[in-house]
């Protein structure tokens, strides 16, 4: 896997895609349907040739490098501390859950268990929103510190609103492990910081560019 400086922001951007879509279904019920289809199939991509192979297309990241420049450069808008609290949130967790192999083992049994509901439903059915957030449930929840979502309680308390934000949250844990495995680490983003927001600029120009070509 490579440890270049793009695919870190790559993997760092799935990350904060996955949040992104946490905070708004959090507050509003929805959130962009192909977006959500990216972060939850990058579940499903276990054995990938490349960082970008996970999301697909780079098209597919642009909520996620716009959402990474965004937290990382302007943090006086509500939703972006929310952002970005998620994101190192699950970073966090990430580096807990590394160090518990049996854990690490029960999830990728259960990803692969679910992996004939997506294959049958698609990506964004409840069912198979219903099995991951069950699998976050019983294994990443039980980490410390959790995961404390914030938004309208009307949205939050309807269950499948908490499936898709528990799902997102494994998706979210999912490109943490692979920021790790380009060479991320927790205490480097405090002097890659600016370098990573140009990347994530960059690479979002061409997203968009892609977009319309």
């Amino acid at each position: 896997m490579s440890r270049s400086i793009e695919d870190q922001t790559l993997a760092l951007a799935g990350v904060f895609q996955a949040a992104a879509l946490v905070q708004q279904i959090a507050h509003t019920g929805r959130c962009a349907p192909p977006s959500l289809e990216t972060s939850i199939k990058s579940l499903f991509i276990t054995d990938p040739g490349s960082t970008l192979e996970v999301y697909g297309e780079l098209k597919n990241l642009r909520e996620g490098l716009a959402t990474l420049n965004s937290v990382f450069s302007n943090q006086s808008r509500k939703q972006d501390v929310e952002i970005l609290r998620y994101g190192l949130s699950l970073i966090q967790l990430e580096s807990r859950l590394n160090s518990n192999r049996d854990m690490l083992d029960v999830i990728g049994t259960r990803i692969e268990q679910a992996r004939h509901t997506a294959d049958h439903f698609g990506f964004s059915h409840s069912n198979l929103m219903s099995n991951l957030a069950t699998v976050y449930s019983d294994t990443i929840s039980t980490l410390k510190p959790r995961i404390q979502v914030v938004g309208d309680p009307n949205v939050l308390k309807m269950d499948e609103n908490a499936a898709r934000i528990r799902s997102l949250l494994l998706a979210g844990i999912r490109s943490a492990v692979l920021w790790r495995q380009t060479g991320g680490r927790r205490w480097r983003l405090i002097f890659t910081r600016r370098k990573t927001m140009n990347t994530a600029l960059r690479l979002a120009e061409q997203a968009n560019q892609s977009v319309y070509d």
